[in-house]
Order: structure tokens, then sequence, then C-alpha cells
């Protein structure tokens, strides 16, 4: 079976999407239809823009988010899903492509997801932080610790196996770090991110993202899209809406995700969207899976 997967926050780089733009007018038309939804070029800072520019919220999500869409639309025929997925972020792109959403949905609940995120990281700094090589086990039992002390810490995404992102309060993951190494872990690296996404301290993003999400109309996708927070196929319109919602506040569960398409049927994994962080990922998950990018 054919899955495609799309990839979340960071895997923007300049000059994403520009190919796209010069050579399919599907491409060119998709890409202006966003610059007018959002009331600003997003093409000129994808294109032409620095890293500092891509890595404003307001940009990121729906650069990362239009590049993936488009990819993927962009392959005609040869976009065949019967399954989906999206890492985080990704889960939307994932939701337009098995037309769960439509394009110009999906592109404002993307912005609305990311100025609502911004807002809850402006509330109260945070941060993120890679742990690596350290059973997942371990990693949840030093998060209950800290938190456990009066800061936030949570796992927030199981990457693959040796590979967790943690996420919360900047003591807390400061002092969970100190205790991932001393536990044994080869890194801990905190991450150049806005604040503590998929952690509590997204909860006041929960308001704003679920009046937007209740407004905007959603159908049953053409094939199943595996959710983030419980890593199992969905179809109703209503399950996926909740999902979506629980998902700012809620692990990803991409390991677990992987693991259960592959029990479902997944032969092959496409990535589209920009980089290969995902194909990588899976591998990493299966050795035996067989990932790649757009042919």
């Amino acid at each position: 079976m054919k899955a495609f997967v799309f990839p979340g926050q960071g895997a923007q780089f300049s000059g994403m999407g520009k190919d796209l733009y010069d050579n399919s007018p599907l491409a060119k038309e998709l890409f202006e239809k966003a610059n007018d939804i959002l009331g600003f070029r997003i093409t000129d800072i994808m294109f032409n823009g620095t890293d500092e520019d891509l890595r404003q919220t307001k940009v990121t999500q729906p650069a990362v988010f239009l590049h993936s869409v488009i990819s993927a639309l962009c392959m005609g025929d040869d976009f065949k899903p019967e399954m989906t997925a999206g890492h985080s972020l990704g889960e939307f792109s994932a939701l337009v492509a098995a037309g769960a959403l439509s394009f110009e949905d999906g592109l404002k609940l993307v912005y609305a997801r990311a100025m609502a995120m911004q807002k809850a990281c402006e509330m109260q700094p945070s941060t993120m932080a890679a742990i690596i090589a350290l059973p997942d086990a371990k990693v949840e039992e030093i998060c209950a610790e800290v938190a456990a002390g009066g800061e936030v810490c949570v796992a927030a995404n199981y990457n693959c196996p040796g590979q967790i992102v943690i996420s919360g309060s900047i003591d807390g993951i400061n002092k969970a770090c100190e205790l991932m190494k001393a536990a044994g872990a080869k890194r801990a690296l905190p991450l150049k991110v806005g604040g503590a996404f998929h952690s509590p301290l997204m909860n006041p993003a929960k308001v704003e993202l679920e009046a937007a999400i209740q407004a905007t109309t959603f159908h049953t996708p053409k094939c199943p899209i595996y959710q983030n927070v419980d890593a199992k196929p969905h179809t109703s319109p209503d399950e996926i809406k909740a999902n979506l919602v629980a998902q700012l506040t809620a692990s990803v569960r991409w390991t677990q995700t992987v693991e259960q398409m592959i029990a479902d049927g997944a032969t092959d994994f496409t990535e589209c969207g920009p980089g290969a962080v995902l194909q990588g990922l899976i591998k990493k998950i299966n050795k035996d899976a067989v990932a790649h990018g757009i042919a």
C-alpha cells in the first residue's frame, strides 16, 4: 500500500517551492491564491527570504504547508494515496491531500494555528530539547520527576527509537536535560524554537484553534488519515477535528504512527514537502521500510 507523509515545522529552507512555481501553472496558481488568502506575499519570503525570515511562526507553518500540499497536488495521477499522515503541522497537509479539507480552508486553519501558537508562546517563555539515545520509558520518567517539582516538562515528539523531543518551561527543560545526560543520553540538545509546542503551555491556543476548526467544513477523506494523538487511522470528520484540537497539547506519536501504518499494510512511503527528515525517521523506525521523496 502507498502511504504519503508530510513534514512539520523545521523542514523549511530559503528557495523552497520556487522550482514548482516556475515550472507548473497549477503550482503558480495555488501559490498566488495563497498570497491573496494570507494578505501578504509569502512566496517572496519562501523564494528569497533569509533563514531568520522563514523562522517567523506566521511564515514557517504556512510555508511548509504550501510546499507540501502543492508538491503532492502537482504529482497528478501519480498521487494516489491509500493512507496519509503528517508530523505535527504536516497533519493539515495530509488532510488537504486526502480531500478532507479544501486547499483554501487548510491554509486558513494553518495560519490560525500559527498565530494562536505564537500568542501562547509569548504568554510564557518556554522551549524544547531533543533527547538522543535514551529509552522512551526513561525519558518519560525524568519528565515526570521534573514536573513533580512544579515545572512543565513532557515528552512532545516520539520521532523514532532513541529520539524524543521534550517540551516545557525553560527551567524545566534545562533541569531535564541535566538529568537526561546523567542518565546516559548521548545528547540533550535545546532547540531553537518559539516555545513549548505539544505541551500544556499551548492550552491558550486551543480556544482559538477549536473555534476555527468548528467553523470549517471537513469532508470524509478518500483514504484513512493516521493522526498524531493516537497513531490510529481516522476517516470520521468529527474524530479528525477533535484530534486536531487535542494535538496542540498532546504528544506527536510518530514512531507509533509509522509502526501502525506498516502493520496495516504500508509498503511504500513517499514524503511530500521540503527536506527528507521523515524518510530518515521512517527508516530508523523500520530498517526494511521503503521511504523516498517525490521522484
